[in-house]
C-alpha cells in the first residue's frame, strides 16, 4: 500500500515548477503500478502549448475555469470544475487557464517525476527519477 499527502509531497522533490504550471507528482513510475497521478495548477493567463507525443494523460478539473483547444480539429472546449479530457490520440493541443485551475492528472505511460515540457510540448520518456 502507498500512503501520501499532498502537502508533504509539495515540499519535496515531488513538486516541478515550470513555466505556467507546476505540479505535485504523487506517483510515479517507481512505484510501479502502471500510471503517474499528479496535482497540477495552471497558472492563472497560462497558455501552453502541448503535444504529449509519447503519453496519454487523463485530466480533472478540481477547481478554476480554462479552455483547452483541439489543434487537429481547431475545435475549443471549456474546462471549469467537474471537466474531464483525455488526450487519447497524442492530441496536439493548447491549455489557457482564464483563472488558476487546479487539476488532477493521470499519465500512462508514467512519468519519472523530474519532466517538464521539451520544446516541442512533450515529456521525454527516459528522466530524471525522484526518490521517496
Amino acid at each position: 500500500m502507498i500512503v501520501r499527502h499532498l502537502a508533504q509531497a509539495r515540499a519535496s522533490e515531488r513538486r516541478v515548477i515550470s513555466e505556467g504550471w507546476e505540479s505535485t507528482r504523487l506517483l510515479l513510475k517507481n512505484d510501479q503500478v502502471g500510471f503517474s497521478f499528479h496535482i497540477t495548477t495552471i497558472y492563472r493567463g497560462a497558455e501552453l502549448h502541448l503535444h504529449y507525443k509519447n503519453h496519454f494523460e487523463s485530466v480533472y478539473c478540481m477547481s478554476g475555469s480554462g479552455e483547452i483547444e483541439d489543434l487537429q480539429t481547431g475545435r475549443v472546449h471549456s474546462i471549469q470544475p467537474g471537466t474531464i479530457y483525455i488526450l487519447d490520440q497524442n492530441d496536439k493541443h493548447i491549455l489557457r487557464a482564464h483563472e488558476e485551475m487546479q487539476m488532477a492528472c493521470v499519465f500512462n505511460p508514467p512519468l519519472h517525476g523530474k519532466e517538464v515540457h521539451k520544446a516541442d510540448g512533450s515529456y521525454a520518456l527516459d528522466a530524471e527519477s525522484v526518490s521517496d
